[in-house]
């Protein structure tokens, strides 16, 4: 008998494994972007089952589920959109890997939410909408979701999109849009929300300037001095030094409040203690660290590299203590809504909605958090170890500024600013020096308009996309949350 049947069989039998496999591989190539999105469905379903477990024997139960899970939502997208702007500057000088600075942001976040965030916070977000314009706790509970639904929508677009936004902004439009939905428009506070959009010219422009002028003050004193390692052991500890205090000071005013409340000037002051502190401390580890470099740039991206790391860090640690509570806090105003029947201008934040503030943003940043990253690190221009400390000592500075001129400033909007600002320096600076090179050369041997123009070195489509979303957020916000105000109020309330 012929083996030519079995010979046959077999190979059909190959070709059958094979089409399996290939069709494992094919599900396992589709299924690959899903991970993301089902973990984070799978973190969602558990905030709200956790919120559940809290209010079982409550008759509005549901409602605190459901807005628990569209806070661990609005979490999420903090930490894919938000976060970003803290690590992004380092991961893009190669301070940082894409890794270490995701692990070290996640820790830096969480511990601020925890640690040091506030544990009470406005319900009505800044003042925005006046309490007393509300009808009841039943309109108040819907007007809370329909701006916390929006506001997560809202990041949630801008991040698809590229666009670094304020998580802060968006809750305030937000907030805004339902408030006039449920109340009119003379419940609105206008005022304050005058101050809001002054900020969304201030913020980013004094970021912007403070930065370019700490990186004019670094290529003065120390990248063009003859000897760049002396230049930089009487320099750096000094920068580092302003960092420490000017991180000190930030902490003391935005971060603390849960522990003792400090005003402007008692920050000022610790902030000058630990900057002379850091100060001491650094000059010799400098003077150590340069011994027998060479006299080149790459050497100072070196001296500048650990300093950069410990303030993003610190940003990142701010970040929590202080913008978490602003996510969370239409959630903490349901619970307190739901709990007590009533509402009030400021209420305690429940440790377990911190902890889905604190560990959503994790979430986010694992999961979602890295295109945003090469978006502030790389892709807006190109950032070395001392532009990117640059940004971070801005962040921090503008900031304390801000506070003390009684501006509500937004950090995404500061930090990415910062960084348009280091590179409209850098266009600045190369076409002065492009200039002074060319005077006396003969025409032939200069610079086309044209070639100056495509050296040019912020991607001006990514500045356009940028601005475009910072200007239409809160207005977005408030739309989005009016409607869907609308809608609960109509099928559920």
């Amino acid at each position: 008998m012929s083996d030519a049947p079995q010979r046959t069989q077999w190979t059909t039998l190959d070709k059958d494994l094979n089409r399996i496999s290939q069709l494992e591989l094919a599900t396992a190539y589709v299924s690959r972007p899903l991970v993301a999105p089902g973990i984070a469905l799978a973190f969602i379903v558990l905030a709200g089952l956790g919120a559940g477990v809290f209010f079982g024997g409550s008759a509005m139960s549901m409602v605190v589920i459901a807005a628990a899970a569209f806070g661990a939502y609005m979490a999420i997208n903090i930490g894919a959109n938000d976060v970003a702007n803290n690590m992004g500057p380092a991961v893009g000088a190669n301070a940082l890997t894409m890794g270490g600075a995701i692990v070290i942001a996640a820790v830096a976040e969480s511990a601020g939410a925890l640690l040091a965030g506030g544990d009470v916070v406005s319900t009505i977000s800044k003042g925005i909408i006046d309490p007393a314009a509300v009808a009841s706790s039943n309109v108040f509970i819907w007007a809370m979701m329909a701006a916390l639904i929006s506001s997560a929508l809202w990041v949630n677009l801008a991040t698809w999109v590229g666009a670094p936004v304020s998580t802060t902004h968006s809750v305030v439009g937000g907030v805004l849009g339902a408030g006039v939905a449920a109340a009119g428009t003379a419940a609105v506070n206008w005022p304050t929300m005058g101050k809001i959009a002054a900020s969304w010219v201030i913020s980013p422009v004094l970021g912007g300037i403070i930065a370019a002028l700490f990186l004019a003050f670094i290529k003065a004193k120390i990248i063009y001095q003859e000897d760049k390692i002396a230049a930089a052991r009487r320099w750096v500890p000094v920068l580092v030094g302003i960092m420490a205090g000017a991180f000190a000071s930030y902490l003391a005013l935005k971060g603390l409040k849960k522990i003792v409340k400090i005003d402007l000037q008692t920050a000022l002051l610790i902030g000058a203690a630990m900057g002379a502190l850091a100060y001491v401390v650094t000059a010799p580890l400098i003077k150590r660290q340069s011994e027998g470099m060479e006299n080149r740039n790459k050497s100072l991206k070196a001296l500048f590299g650990l300093p950069l790391v410990i303030s993003a860090a610190l940003l990142s640690f701010a970040h929590g203590a202080n913008d978490v509570a602003n996510a969370v806090g239409p959630l903490a105003a349901i619970v307190h809504a739901t709990e007590f029947g009533d509402f009030a201008t400021k209420v305690t934040i429940p440790t377990w909605v911190m902890v889905i503030g604190a560990f959503g943003i994790s979430f986010g940043l694992f999961l979602f958090g890295p295109k945003l990253i090469r978006m502030v690190g790389s892709q807006i221009t190109k950032l070395n170890p001392m532009r990117a400390y640059c940004v971070s000592l801005s962040a921090a500075i503008t900031v304390i500024v801000a506070s003390w001129l009684g501006l509500p400033v937004s950090s995404t909007h500061i930090a990415v600013g910062a960084v348009f600002g280091v590179g409209f320096f850098r266009e600045w600076h190369m076409e002065r020096r492009l200039k002074k090179s060319a005077e006396g050369r003969p025409a032939e041997k200069r610079i086309a308009p044209e070639e100056r123009r495509r050296r040019k070195l912020v991607r001006r489509s990514h500045f356009m996309t940028i601005v475009a979303a910072w200007v239409i957020t809160v207005p977005a916000a408030a739309l989005l949350s009016a409607v869907i105000y609308l809608v609960l109020n109509t099928f559920v309330g």
